[in-house]
This record gives structure tokens, C-alpha cells and sequence, in this order.
């Protein structure tokens, strides 16, 4: 069975100017570009109906690789297939086998419910009544049917974030991309996002690409875990594999394991548990 995601030596540099002092500002004489290389060379595979936890500190390129991933952002050198498709010679092909949901999100609060999903339903060409008919049975999969009328700004927090999920299943991707699906969200809606996520993998095998600040999102999600430091993949395994290889033991605590191959600790906001 190949893999949902194989990538090798996949790389990402930006060009900047150097902003200089407020003098040099001022003055007529070209900045001095710079060249950041914010991912550096990732090696990485995710097995078919894997949840794989994509973790690493702010500024180690965790996001950069995500776009990459999802096509928005077109990798400068390395090689990557995504969902069977070849990211750099068949975009389309990856952006047809994928769903993505933001950490923003994208809906509109002045529209109602039913009409973000056939809206969603028709820009992937699906006739009228097909459209009506997904917008349908993606209502009742993900308990939407009694917020169809409903506008979108009025939606909790944890309603909006399925609403979100449901779009992005539309045209029944085999590969979903979740980037911070719970952040902001109070602990009971924290915890029917991990219901579904876990339900989309038992019962549909959907493949889950999570990126995630909490810890304890990671640690109760992912069946491996993936840390990025400057770039690169500085560590992966299981959770029990992660704390006893460097945090001491199997009993120590993630946190202590991410301190450890990161060199930065976790803010305690995000160590909080939450009741599943």
C-alpha cells in the first residue's frame, strides 16, 4: 500500500531585505538580501489511515511545510507525492485528494450553514442536486442537520470548527490537513474535535496530518509523532516512544520530552489537559 505522504529532502528558502537602521532606511543605498532557509531538507512518511502529530516551536517550519504540503506554497528544492499525486508536477491532482482546514477558518458569518457547504459542494463541480444531496449527508455524519438555517456567526466555537471539517470533506478527500483545529476553543468543544478526528480515521480511514501547539492534543491524537527543530525533523515515534527515549522514561511527561529535543519549553497554556 503506498503512503499517504512521502517526502525526501523537501526544502523551503525565502529572500528577504535586511531592514537596516532607521538612517539606512532612509538612505537611496539597496538593502543587502538575506536568505532564510526555513525548512531545510524533511524526510518524512505517513502511512495510510495514520494520524500523524506535526509539532515543533514557533519559527521551526512546521507551518512552511504544511503549505508546501498542501500546495500554497511551492517547495524550492526536495521531491514529495501527497495523496498519490507528485506536489510539484501535479498540484491539481494532490488538491483533489486533500482537504484542509485552516487554523482561521473560512467561513462567512453572514451566510447560513446549508449555503457554505453547497457552495463548497459546487466549486468542486457537483451538480445542483448533487450538492444538496452531500450538503445533506455531511449534516447528518458531522450533527449539523439542526444548524443548517442557522448563519455562520452564530455557530460556538465547536460548531464552527465541524462546519469547517465538513468542508473540507466535501468531495471525500482521502488525506485531511488540520492546522491548530482546537485553538481558542473551551475544553468541551476541544474535546468533540477529537471525537470526530478519531471517528474520521476509525470509520472512514481517512489519513490525518495534524499540526497542533497542545501537547496533550498531540499526545491523546496522533499515532506518531513528528518534531521539527530549525528545519529539520529533529525527532519521531510514538508518544511512550518520545518520553522514554528523551524524556527518561515512559512515565515522564511530553513536555518534557518536546524541552529536551527542542531546547524550548512548552508555555503552560498549552500544557493544560483536557477531559476526553
Amino acid at each position: 500500500m503506498p503512503a499517504a505522504i512521502r517526502t525526501s529532502g523537501l526544502t523551503r528558502t525565502f529572500r528577504t531585505k535586511s531592514p537596516g537602521s532607521r538612517t539606512f532606511r532612509l538612505s537611496r543605498t539597496p538593502r543587502t538580501p538575506r536568505t532564510v532557509e526555513a525548512v531545510r531538507g524533511i524526510d518524512l512518511t505517513v502511512e495510510q489511515g495514520e494520524i500523524l502529530g506535526f509539532l515543533g516551536p514557533n519559527g521551526a517550519g512546521k507551518t512552511t511545510t504544511l503549505r508546501m504540503l498542501t500546495t500554497l506554497l511551492p517547495p524550492s528544492s526536495g521531491t514529495a507525492t501527497v495523496a498519490g499525486h507528485d506536489l510539484r508536477a501535479d498540484p491539481r491532482g494532490v488538491r483533489r485528494r486533500i482537504g484542509y482546514v485552516a487554523q482561521a477558518g473560512g467561513t462567512d458569518p453572514a451566510v447560513r450553514v446549508h449555503e457554505e457547504l453547497t457552495t463548497q459542494a459546487r466549486l468542486y463541480r457537483l451538480s445542483s442536486s448533487a450538492a444538496a444531496r452531500r450538503t445533506r449527508e455531511l449534516a447528518a455524519d458531522l450533527d449539523l442537520t439542526g444548524l443548517l438555517d442557522r448563519p455562520c456567526g452564530a455557530l460556538s466555537g465547536g460548531q464552527r470548527r465541524r462546519l469547517d471539517i465538513a468542508m473540507a470533506l466535501t468531495h471525500d478527500p482521502a488525506l485531511l490537513f488540520l492546522d491548530e483545529p482546537t485553538t481558542g476553543l473551551d475544553p468541551g468543544s476541544r474535546a468533540e474535535v477529537w471525537r470526530l478526528v478519531r471517528r474520521l480515521r476509525d470509520e472512514r480511514g481517512v489519513t490525518v496530518f495534524l499540526t497542533t501547539h497542545h501537547l496533550d492534543e498531540a499526545d491523546a491524537l496522533a499515532d506518531r509523532l513528528v518534531i521539527v527543530a530549525d528545519g529539520r525533523i529533529a525527532a519521531q515515534g510514538s508518544s511512550a516512544e518520545l518520553r522514554r527515549t528523551y524524556g527518561g522514561s515512559a512515565e515522564a511527561g511530553l513536555h518534557e520530552a518536546f524541552l529536551a529535543v527542542t531546547g524550548r519549553p512548552v508555555p503552560r497554556e498549552e500544557q493544560a489537559p483536557v477531559a476526553v
